[in-house]
């Protein structure tokens, strides 16, 4: 039966007011909406009652239906009806009848209310101890799911039913009846879960109703006992805990039997799996007693041993730390504990075991033993291993040296699923042995690299050897894992596999060439594969191409499109292997390539061909296609005007045009120079109007095809006039609005300039408007900046009309030179001045005669100063700065002294811009105007800020290049004594600048520089030790230098001042830290126990760093240390990112959650890193996350004074916004959901306007960023 009711509002009224009769319509439909359901639910009951049973079934089915609807509303009379017949069909002889109706209470629970519910339970409790089997399941059942469906959120029904149902359940389980037990401990498991935190106040009854379950002669109810204690003890106080604890402790002390000390180490296990940090303060007794029991002759026991171990390992790593040499010892001890199986007979006839399938399948049954549990005990100590090995990063030599070679020489265990942990304890080993390349190492240092490293190179023979007849084995899984592990090596130790291709091969032969592998492992064979050929060097796999073509080449064909495309992608790395770009012209190779091109061609060209395959299979196939024609187009001449023809053709197909613009660009940068002519008349158009197109990445494509095009063929394979068809289109996209397509678009008019002026005869015009309309964007700089220089390089040099100097550089001086200064003033921004005097220098460059005169000019408007605008002036300055960069402006004398008049000049912009601009000039002409510097900076102390300025860009500027460096060095020692002398200035300023110049020139000479850095270490001024901790910041890069074998000899000495007892010098060492720590992670990664705890302390509050300031009749709290604990909260959330691997994360938790009370500035920050934290190390938030949530609801609820200023609205909005970002992220932790405290601060935003509209939008946002986290060009 289906009831409708349809309100409609009159299209007529005015401003959507109901009219009268459709008021009269609304109550008519009402009134005879309430006798339908009556009707309804009467003809429902009466079915129930039916001794038909189809017609109880059905009725039921119709109720189930009904209560899933939303608009459904019963009365009080209805509800009670519905409950009494659900409970009484629970009990119906009809098993189909009693299974719907247990459906219908999932439903009904959220209809009815609050009383009917608690009928339910009761009802339900009630006949769990009856004598009837069927109905005691049933209810069971029941009673499960209502749990399940009980609303978390509710006020009072969750917590009311909780009560009720808490006795009866312990009542119910200390019943002799072993099947009630059983169901009545599995609910309370349920109940404890989902609302752990309303059944607090009934703890005591319940842990009287279980721990004597412990004891139990049924297995069943002793393991459903240990899930419900585990979730138990997650919420009891410590007082419940530790008394549980302590009752395990001493029944494993003087256990009863042998039974109960399984039971009971279990028990132990799980729990601290649950909440493993409470564990902690029993962990050493623990350990003393898991040895003892450990060398029992039980093989059960010794596992449940082991498994306490690794959950210890896992949930307590602080204070388990002492014990891990034991369980080391242990486990390497049963991980050979085999006593039914003799290995040394396996070893000697393992060629024959692999003889024939047939064989290994006997092989296998011949020596399975069903009684045999000592596989059990071999499995938990690989995976405690396992647990070892990923939480204890500070011993990763003693794995390599101590635990390494016991798992390869078990990689021959006999057990799959045994041998399947042992292979991913070592893949953990591997995936925390990665090579750090940040500091290069001295040829003639004993530590050319980490002891790790070199230890593993040593070990690669043994690994091999044991994987290699593990390849050929007929387990699928086993095989999988020899793939994973040899990838993973591959990761840790690149090229190590070269010398080891003969004995790899065959095994990846094996997998692909097997009739019986699934698809899985052809794929990860085939990723294998990849991974190797990208690994090493071509060479050394061309003994082997004659058996590897033929093995990917049938991958290619194989029907599942998956195995093809992962055959293709092999394929085109095949093809750089058999002949590398590199190698075309060399003669050195013995491997005639000839006849595996023409197979490849043949193979790939079929797939190119094929309209019915899957679309990743198509473009794969051009993509390599691509690649065989980039790499070996000379010996397929005759092929080309059969395959370019196929490209022409996918290029014009909107699904694969952007695959085949990228395969047509490896074509057209390759050395070969491949004949395009039989396409380029229909390509370039087609380029032209891909420009057009609204999709980045076909835009940036087309332009790079469109550069190598015009960068790699003469003007006799296209015309001008062809080029000019894709130009024409890229005067919209030189914008500011997407730097990146603007730079690619300048690269190629500079390369058409260069290579093919004549295609820029007549259409100048109209792209460089927008050229120069994009040197006035304040966005432009950098990569993009110096495109424009280019371009204008290229420009003057093509002779063509309207491009020659004298044009260019009119139209690049003709937004500053105007008669309306104050006009242009607003037009453009600062960054603008400097990119249009960069040009101007750039296009100087190409035309040395007009520098000097160029340079006057611009001189002598700077001496009629009064009669021009100020920003005139700063372009001016900035023009001479950047010509007399490349000139020796020393010629003329008036120079120097007008620049250093501007440093007086009322505008702080002409300041900075004279500053810059004599610091240019002096790069140019460095013995002129560098004692000139010098000097100045020594008598001018009120524009000794501004000169040092000038002196930081000289340095800067020469420092960079060899031809720079040759000029400078001879300076370095009058440099250096000038900035020592300023050390100490009291304008921070320039002790910041002085710092900056400092750490410029030590990098410059830093085996005599730093010696002398270091020793004013130890000055008694803290000005002094500030400017120098600060210097030692700017000699740290992310890219290699000569320096950072020295830095890392010497930096603890300047990080130590942590412990400075001048804030301001620890602030400046917490930020030296932050940028080691970001930029070189290695400088300081052995440092970090020490430096630690000295950046922890720097994040509590100081109260003798707060001071009273009194402002008129007010008293403002001033924090001097707020800067320091910023300092050290940013140091964190670099660590995050940089180190988090040799971090005590619970230790780290604490600070992060002592920062989310601190300030605003603090909390911006730690709110950050809350969310990056439950994305690296979810688990350990998530042991966390009560306290999380409260802090977090803390700032969202928090209410902003009546009064406050417009401002601490503002702070508060941004406060919610970046909180309700942690809380999303949080959300999304695994078994996040199942926590209380979370789950009602989700709903209490909800049921908030104003929080549920910016949660919303902080989730969308966060979808955003996820999905559009790059805008590369592929």
């Amino acid at each position: 039966m289906i009831v409708v009711l349809s309100i409609h509002r009159n299209r007529n009224s005015k401003n959507g007011v109901s009219s009268i009769p459709n008021r009269q319509f609304v109550r008519k439909a009402v009134l005879d909406y309430i006798p339908c359901i009556i009707l309804l639910f009467s003809t429902i009951y009466e079915q129930m009652t039916s001794s038909d049973k189809d017609f109880r079934f059905m009725a039921t089915n119709d109720l189930m239906t009904e209560l899933q609807k939303d608009s459904i509303k019963l009365d009080d009379e209805s509800e009670k009806k519905v409950v009494r017949m659900v409970l009484r069909l629970l009990e119906d002889k009809n098993g189909e009848v009693q299974n719907l109706a247990v459906k219908c209470l999932g439903p009904l629970v959220n209809k009815v209310k609050e009383n009917q519910v608690e009928t339910i339970v009761d009802s339900l409790c009630a006949n769990m101890i009856s004598n009837t089997e069927q109905l005691r399941d049933i209810s069971s059942i029941g009673l499960k799911t209502v749990i399940s469906e009980l609303p978390q959120t509710s006020n009072s029904l969750a917590p009311n039913v909780c009560q009720r149902i808490t006795g009866k359940l312990s009542n119910a389980i200390e019943k002799e009846d072993v099947s009630v037990k059983l169901e009545a401990l599995d609910i309370l498991s349920d109940l404890l879960s989902r609302f752990g935190d309303f059944l607090v106040p009934f703890h005591n009854t319940i842990l009287k109703a279980l721990v004597p379950q412990l004891a139990s002669s049924r297995q069943a109810v002793r393991k459903r006992t240990i899930v419900a204690l585990s979730h138990l003890l997650t919420l009891a106080s410590n007082t419940a805990y530790n008394g549980v604890i302590d009752h395990l402790l001493e029944g494993l002390e003087n256990p009863p039997n042998q039974g109960a000390v399984r039971t009971y180490i279990q028990c132990l296990a799980s729990i601290c799996r649950q909440a493993g940090h409470r564990l902690c303060n029993h962990i050493d007794r623990a350990m003393i007693l898991l040895k003892q029991y450990s060398q029992r002759d039980d093989d059960e026991l010794r596992e449940f041993c082991l498994q306490a171990c690794e959950a210890f390992v896992i949930r307590c790593p602080e204070a388990i730390r002492p014990h891990i040499p034991m369980i080391l010892e242990l486990c390497l001890k049963y991980l050979t504990y085999d006593p039914n199986y003799n290995y040394e007979a396996d070893d000697g006839d393992a060629t024959v075991s692999m003889d024939t399938e047939e064989d290994e399948y006997i092989d296998s049954e011949e020596y399975s033993d069903d009684d045999d549990m000592s596989w059990k005990v071999r499995r938990a100590s690989a995976k405690c291993l396992e647990s070892i090995i990923a939480t204890r990063h500070d011993m990763i030599e003693d794995f390599y040296r101590n635990l390494s070679p016991a798992l390869i020489s078990r990689f021959k265990e006999r057990e799959e699923n045994v041998k399947s942990d042992i292979f991913h304890a070592y893949v953990a080993l591997l995936k925390n042995t990665r090579p750090t390349d940040d500091i290069p190492h001295d040829p003639d240092s004993m530590e050319q690299v980490p002891a790790s490293i070199t230890l593993l190179t040593d070990q690669v023979p043994f690994i091999i050897k044991g994987v290699q007849p593990l390849m050929r084995e007929k387990s699928m899984k086993t095989r999988q894992d020899c793939f994973l592990l040899l990838r993973e090596l591959l990761n840790a130790l690149p090229g190590s596999l070269g010398p080891h291709l003969e004995s790899i091969v065959p095994g990846i032969s094996f997998s692909l060439n097997d009739k019986n592998s699934t698809s899985n492992m052809k794929i990860d064979a085939l990723g294998f594969l990849c991974s190797l050929l990208q690994g090493h060097q071509a060479h050394v796999f061309h003994p082997h191409i004659p058996v590897l073509v033929p093995l990917v080449i049938s991958a290619v064909f194989d029907p599942f499109y998956k195995i093809s495309t992962e055959g293709l992608l092999v394929l085109q790395q095949l093809v750089k292997v058999i002949r590398p770009l590199d190698s075309v012209n060399a003669s050195n190779t013995t491997l005639d390539v000839t006849p595996f091109a023409a197979q490849v061609y043949s193979a790939t060209l079929l797939k190119l061909k094929a309209t019915d395959v899957d679309q990743e299979v198509k473009e794969r196939a051009i993509a390599c296609m691509g690649q065989i024609i980039a790499n070996m187009g000379d010996l397929l001449q005759h092929e080309l005007p059969t395959c370019l023809p196929i490209f022409l053709e996918r290029l014009r197909n909107e699904v694969t045009r952007l695959s085949c613009v990228k395969a047509l660009t490896m074509i057209a940068a390759s050395p070969l120079r491949i004949d395009l002519t039989p396409i380029l008349n229909d390509v370039m158009p087609l380029l032209g109007t891909f420009l057009r197109k609204n999709q980045r990445a076909l835009k940036l494509n087309s332009l790079d095809l469109l550069h190598k095009l015009a960068d790699n063929y003469a003007l006799d394979v296209f015309g001008p006039p062809l080029l000019q068809t894709a130009i024409t289109e890229i005067q919209p996209l030189i914008s500011d609005s997407d730097l990146h397509v603007a730079q690619f678009s300048l690269i190629l008019l500079t390369t058409a300039a260069r290579k093919h002026p004549q295609a820029l005869v007549g259409i100048h015009d109209q792209f460089l408007p927008s050229v120069l309309q994009l040197l006035r964007s304040p966005l432009l700089q950098g990569s993009a900046l110096i495109c424009t220089h280019e371009l204008f390089k290229a420009l003057v040099q093509t002779n063509l009309p309207g491009l020659d100097y004298q044009s260019l550089l009119k139209k690049l001086m003709e937004p500053v030179v105007t008669v309306t200064p104050t006009v242009v003033h607003d037009q453009l921004h600062k960054q603008a001045y400097h990119s249009l005097a960069r040009c101007v220098a750039a296009l100087t460059q190409q035309c040395p005669n007009e520098a000097i005169p160029l340079a006057t000019q611009l001189l002598g408007d700077l001496q009629k100063r009064s009669s021009i605008g100020d920003t005139q002036l700063v372009f001016c300055l900035l023009a001479i700065g950047e010509i007399g960069r490349y000139f020796n402006l020393s010629s003329i004398p008036s120079l120097p002294q007008t620049i250093i008049e501007c440093f007086g000049a009322s505008s702080e912009d002409i300041k900075v811009a004279a500053s810059h601009a004599l610091g240019a000039v002096a790069v140019g002409s460095l013995h002129t105007f560098l004692p000139l510097i010098l000097n100045e900076i020594e008598a001018q102390p009120k524009r000794q800020y501004l000169l040092l300025h000038s002196l930081k860009e000289v340095i800067s500027s020469l420092s960079v290049t060899s031809n720079g460096l040759s000029q400078l060095l001879p300076s370095v020692p009058s440099i250096w004594a000038q900035l020592f002398k300023h050390c100490e200035c009291p304008e921070e300023g320039s002790r910041n600048v002085v710092a900056e110049c400092m750490g410029k020139l030590v990098l410059v000479c830093p085996e005599e520089l730093l010696p002398r850095l270091q020793d004013a270490l130890h000055s008694e001024s803290p000005l002094m030790r500030t400017v120098v901790v600060s210097a030692i910041k700017f000699t740290i890069s992310d890219q290699p230098q000569p320096i950072d074998l020295l830095l890392k000899q010497n930096i603890g000495q300047y990080l130590f001042l942590l412990r400075d007892p001048e804030p301001s010098v620890r602030r400046v060492a917490l930020v030296a830290f932050n940028s080691a720590v970001h930029n070189k992670p290695s400088l300081v990664r052995d440092l970090l126990p020490t430096l630690l705890p000295w950046l922890y302390s720097e994040t509590k509050v100081k109260s003798e760093l707060i001071r009273e300031v009194e402002m008129g009749p007010f008293k403002h709290t001033v924090d001097d240390g707020l800067d320091i604990r910023k300092a050290a909260f940013e140091c964190m959330y670099t660590l995050l990112e940089q180190g988090l691997d040799r971090v005590d994360v619970m230790q780290f938790l604490d600070h992060v959650q002592a920062g989310l009370s601190d300030h605003y500035d603090i909390k911006m920050l730690t709110y950050l890193m809350t969310a990056r934290l439950a994305v690296l190390c979810p688990e350990a938030v998530l042991l966390r996350l009560d306290q999380f949530v409260q802090q977090l609801r803390d700032t969202c609820t928090h209410k902003v004074k009546a009064n406050s200023v417009k401002q601490e609205y503002e702070k508060q909005d941004e406060l919610k916004r970046s909180a309700l970002r942690a809380v999303c992220a949080l959300s999304k932790i695994p078994k996040a959901d199942k926590n209380q405290q979370l789950t009602d601060f989700l709903k209490s935003i909800k049921d908030s306007p104003e929080l549920n509209k910016i949660y919303e939008y902080v989730q969308k946002d966060t979808i955003v960023n996820n999905s559009d986290i790059s805008m590369d060009q592929s």
